[in-house]
């Protein structure tokens, strides 16, 4: 595990070859669809089987022929930012192809399976053993290759933000493990300032999240608050799914209260309450790691809720899930505003402050 964490660390190093790999094996799927390949992962389903991208419904030789080409577009791209290639036009040309990936791949092509499975990955570990209640009845009416593949172009949208700013450092003169050095760095990013603008992210975040747990709890108290009756109906003889809607409302109010750690003092020292660690400094990436996780995660299903759009009688099943937009966007920036305030020093090019042991802190 240790050797996996220290690999991990060396990730500017790599990431650009990774995202090379990805695109050539990504594109080789794309020309073997382009052929007549069978498996073409964003043709037209049933509308239960469908993935619910962007892209869905499409025809194989109509796209499979672009991916292939920002396949083998991406393999020449990746390697060249991997080994610090191209200054001025082409630096920036690079630079908006892997912006460009990273975005369309990681957040805009994906749909709501990433924040399903992230919050419901115990109940989905369960009904591998028992089933799925209702009419899905087995995981893999749950999780399948429509499903599957919007996870791959979701690791491949990870992997090119991670070669794309790896890239951006070693060519703008920054350190590429920390970012620091080159022109110097902004006011926002001094702790003090970091502070203040985070604690408004987490504002923002705890707020857009109101919405869905106000709706899912009052669903399982037998308040219809924006469905209609008809749909509670077909929700309650639904077996466990009102539990399933009851729980994640709970998680959502539970990370609402996490996230204000970003911004406290029991978000640096762990608390009372976490007795088998009270009083000990609570390493960043404890936080840093979940939030910014959730954070990517809730964007791509927020815009798959908005292309599906709203009505009037029906409001309450799509029109929270749309905020998950605002809740990913200021997540990210509360983590982002954690990580500048509790970054010491970088082992890397020794730039940076040492990091301050916070105070005793127990609530």
């Amino acid at each position: 595990m240790m050797r996996v964490f220290r690999w991990l660390r060396y990730w500017p190093d790599w990431s650009g070859y990774a995202a090379a790999l990805w695109s050539l094996l990504y594109g080789a799927a794309g020309l073997y669809w382009a052929l007549g390949g069978g498996g073409y992962p964003f043709a037209k389903v049933s509308p239960g089987r469908s993935g619910l991208s962007v892209l869905e419904p499409s025809r194989a030789e109509v796209v499979a022929p672009v991916i292939a080409v920002l396949g083998l577009a991406g393999a020449v791209a990746g390697v060249l930012m991997a080994r610090g290639h191209g200054h001025g036009r082409a630096r920036y040309a690079l630079l908006g192809f892997g912006w460009l990936q990273a975005v369309t791949l990681a957040l805009v092509l994906p749909d709501y399976t990433l924040i399903g499975i992230l919050a419901l990955w115990p109940v989905l570990l369960v009904f591998c053993f028992t089933g799925v209640p209702g009419p899905q009845q087995t995981i893999g009416n749950v999780i399948f290759w429509h499903r599957e593949n919007l996870i791959i172009i979701f690791l491949g949208g990870l992997l090119w933000a991670a070669a794309t700013l790896a890239y951006q450092r070693r060519t703008g003169g920054h350190c590429v493990r920390c970012g620091r050095g080159g022109r110097a760095a902004g006011a926002w990013t001094r702790p003090e300032a970091a502070l203040r603008w985070g604690r408004w992210a987490v504002r923002v975040a705890v707020v857009s999240t109101l919405p869905y747990e106000i709706t899912r709890l009052a669903w399982y108290f037998g308040y219809p608050l924006g469905i209609t009756r008809a749909f509670e109906a077909d929700m309650q003889h639904t077996p466990h799914l009102l539990e399933i809607g009851l729980c994640l409302g709970l998680a959502s109010l539970g990370g609402s209260l996490l996230t204000h750690g970003l911004v406290s003092g029991w978000g640096e020292v762990w608390p009372r309450w976490v007795w088998w660690k009270a009083g000990r400094p609570v390493h960043p990436a404890t936080a840093i790691v979940p939030a910014s996780t959730v954070a990517v995660v809730l964007i791509p299903g927020g815009l798959m809720m908005a292309r599906a759009g709203l009505s009037a009688d029906m409001w309450g099943t799509n029109g929270p899930g749309i905020l998950w937009i605002v809740w990913g966007a200021a997540l990210g920036a509360a983590t982002l505003a954690y990580h500048l305030r509790r970054r010491g020093s970088c082992r890397h090019c020794g730039l940076g402050a040492p990091a301050v042991e916070p105070e005793c802190v127990l609530v």
